[in-house]
């Protein structure tokens, strides 16, 4: 008894509710008609200006130049009363309120072509009521003033195909042909993946793919459209794929416009839909010179097909983002590991802390021990770090070795040298704002952070001491010209540009020949390949190899790893470092070499690579002192203000 009531009361509800509706319907009718001509989707732009793949809707393909079997194929899957509603498929709405009901959950779903394609005419993706108001309200107006080939026209040219918007984008990105030469095997393909772009694209994920075209097939067979004979036919057809054969189809450029409209969306001021603008111009700092760089760069290099890849590309001077990419192959993986996974970061920590060693009165010469050590704490704990490979100096070693061999040792006794707050307070300095663990094991890069807050840091080096924030768009305009924004550059002083030289001249030695002694300098390995100067930091863990390297008019940072977090090996090193500098001396190839002034108040003196002592002859490297602080021939090893510590026999 209770469920009839209850059955009567729902239904006397969706009356209500159609009623109501039918009452705005003629409302809106009466309404001037809404322009929608133009608003087709966004466009983006290089730094030359020039529209490049990927942008939404920059061919735009009449419903009569689109196959039949496309239209239909899309109707029959994602909406096929779409000609019998008005906006609405009211019994599909109580149908799918009974089976989350009775599931539990909210995995039927009920949204009819007209409303996705006014989904597709909003630039913000948030879920609020005041948005879902807006769609549906929006929805009735389209129904009331367009015809519903239109509305399909405009939904099939906005929709999102694996990250290629419009059929005729879609169609030519994948098959290399016009919409309307699309085969049933290939529009059922296409007309699957909107339905989960990320995991029904055939280029990630063939299987789920095909398993998706044949519910689609199916569906047009339910519908009758097509017989189950055409259907079988469809879908034994082997597709070919066509990817990555033009310059343009660069198989990794897709995550930079994923980080593109991640900034898009956290930019105010833009209007909430493409009806106001009629579509809009975004400006970005894509370079396409250095991307395909650094696309090519990691496919020469990089040999181990299962491993990830993530790489930026910088003008530290200014923040602009010039190349960019999360992984080895859009196709196969849109997770962007640039700008959303944290990984520890390794070695590539320590600039920062021989930075704060370098304010608290720390020269290129100041030497702690390398050798075994185990550091015992007052509360009894302890802590024994190793050496990479456990190479040790087994005596003292200048800042300038142990930043050549990134020793560990000299690392920890530093950064409890300098006190626990020290590291990360210069990390907030240098736009890190996330919290850190005051723990010793902070000064090995123990800690997780993005490829992109590495790449901020970095960059206030790169650029003598100034703090910028690395960005992706430059300015954004309506189809008409009219800026709707432009970026305005904020770099803010945040390191002192004496200490920042000496530390950039020190990050040199790690690939510097006079440092091939007990051990070898971490970046040797390519220094070969080098035309110019650099300061290089290289970190490994056991899961992760990172390098980052810059002068002045460039920074580029890489990550390689496993996803699963499985171990790394010294040939995934290798790798990356080949990667890095094929990547920096492709895009820097016809500039002239661009290193810092050396301040006024600082002086360069030979000095023996491990000693840091003064030196007249031998073996000597040229590093560089606040003026006062210079060596001689005096030494005081710093040993003994650290915890205390005990050398393992």
């Amino acid at each position: 008894m209770k469920k009839h009531k209850f059955l009567f009361i729902f239904l006397i509800i969706v009356g209500i509710l159609i009623t109501a509706y039918f009452g705005i319907y003629l409302y809106a009718k009466m309404l001037p008609k809404l322009s929608i001509d133009g608003a087709n989707g966004y466009y983006l732009y290089d730094s030359d200006n020039a529209l490049y793949t990927g942008s939404a809707s920059q061919d735009w393909a009449d419903l009569t130049d689109i196959s039949n079997d496309a239209v239909k194929a899309t109707i029959s899957i994602e909406d096929k009363n779409f000609y019998k509603h008005n906006g609405f498929d009211f019994l599909r709405i109580i149908k799918a309120l009974f089976i989350n009901i009775q599931n539990g959950d909210n995995s039927q779903g009920a949204s009819t072509i007209t409303q996705q394609y006014t989904k597709n005419l909003f630039l913000e993706f948030d879920k609020t009521w005041e948005r879902k108001i807006k769609e549906a309200w929006l929805t009735v107006r389209l129904e009331a003033h367009y015809d519903k080939d239109e509305i399909l026209e405009g939904y099939l040219n906005t929709i999102n195909y694996g990250g290629i918007f419009g059929i005729e984008n879609a169609s030519k990105y994948y098959f290399d042909k016009s919409a309307n030469e699309l085969t049933l095997a290939e529009a059922s393909m296409l007309a699957g993946i909107p339905k989960n772009p990320s995991s029904y694209s055939p280029l990630v994920n063939e299987e789920k793919a095909k398993e998706r075209q044949r519910i689609v097939l199916n569906s047009m067979v339910k519908n009758g459209y097509i017989t189950k004979d055409e259907a079988i036919n469809a879908y034994q057809t082997k597709l070919t794929y066509k990817t990555g054969e033009d310059e343009e189809e660069l198989k990794m450029m897709m995550y930079y416009q994923d980080a593109v409209m991640d900034e898009l969306e956290e930019i105010d001021g833009i209007p909430a839909s493409f009806l106001d603008t009629g579509g809009i111009k975004i400006y970005t700092n894509l370079d396409m010179n250095a991307q395909k760089t650094l696309e090519e760069s990691a496919d020469k290099n990089i040999n181990n097909d299962n491993i990830e890849l993530a790489g930026v590309v910088m003008e530290p001077s200014t923040g602009k983002v010039l190349a960019l990419t999360g992984g080895r192959d859009y196709n196969k993986s849109q997770y962007n590991r640039a700008t959303e996974a944290s990984r520890q970061v390794g070695s590539t920590l320590k600039p920062f802390l021989y930075y704060s060693a370098l304010e608290n009165g720390f020269t290129a010469s100041s030497t702690f021990t390398s050798d075994k050590t185990t550091f015992t704490f007052s509360n009894g704990k302890t802590y024994s770090p190793k050496n990479y490979n456990d190479k040790y100096a087994e005596g003292p070693i200048s800042m300038a070795a142990a930043i050549a061999y990134s020793d560990n040792i000299y690392a920890v006794k530093t950064h409890l040298f300098l006190g626990e707050n020290a590291l990360p307070d210069i990390l907030k300095r240098v736009g890190i704002s996330k919290s850190v663990s005051k723990l010793p094991s902070l000064a090995l890069g123990a800690e997780e952070f993005t490829l992109m807050e590495m790449m901020q840091a970095y960059a206030t080096l790169a650029n003598e001491g100034y703090k910028v924030k690395p960005y992706f768009i430059s300015k954004v305009t309506d189809m008409e010209g009219n800026v709707l924004y432009e970026y305005k550059e904020n770099a803010e002083n945040v390191l002192n540009k004496s200490n920042v030289y000496i530390l950039n001249e020190l990050l040199t030695t790690t690939y510097a020949k006079e440092f091939i002694d007990y051990n070898y300098p971490t970046c040797y390995s390519i220094s070969q390949k080098m035309t110019k100067k650099y300061a290089i930091k290289s970190g490994t863990t056991n899961t992760d190899n990172l390098i980052f390297g810059y002068n002045k008019d460039l920074l580029v940072g890489l990550w390689s790893g496993y996803d699963d977090n499985s171990d790394v090996n010294n040939s995934d090193s290798s790798s990356l470092k080949n990667t890095w500098v094929d990547t920096i001396e492709g895009c820097l190839k016809d500039k002239e070499d661009d290193w810092y002034e050396t301040p006024e108040n600082v002086v360069g003196v030979a000095i023996d690579p491990i000693s840091g002592e003064a030196v007249s002859s031998g073996t000597a490297k040229v590093l560089y002192y606040i003026k006062g602080t210079e060596p001689t021939t005096e030494k005081k090893s710093l040993d003994d203000a650290v915890p205390t510590v005990k050398t393992e026999e």
